[in-house]
């Protein structure tokens, strides 16, 4: 095999693991933002409760 082929493998292979990446921190982001989402959803619950 050609060493230009493994160039190029390798190439792909970073390409994909830094979609991968990106893709992951993307997830946590939104997971983060979820999480707060609902955490001030049950003080909206509870300060409602509380009247």
């Amino acid at each position: 095999m050609d060493t230009t082929n493994f160039l190029y493998m390798f190439y792909g292979f970073t390409v994909a693991w830094l979609i991968l990446f990106a893709y992951v921190v993307v997830l946590a982001r939104r997971e983060d933002k979820l999480k707060k989402e609902i955490e001030g959803l049950k003080r909206m619950i509870e300060e409602r409760e509380r009247k």
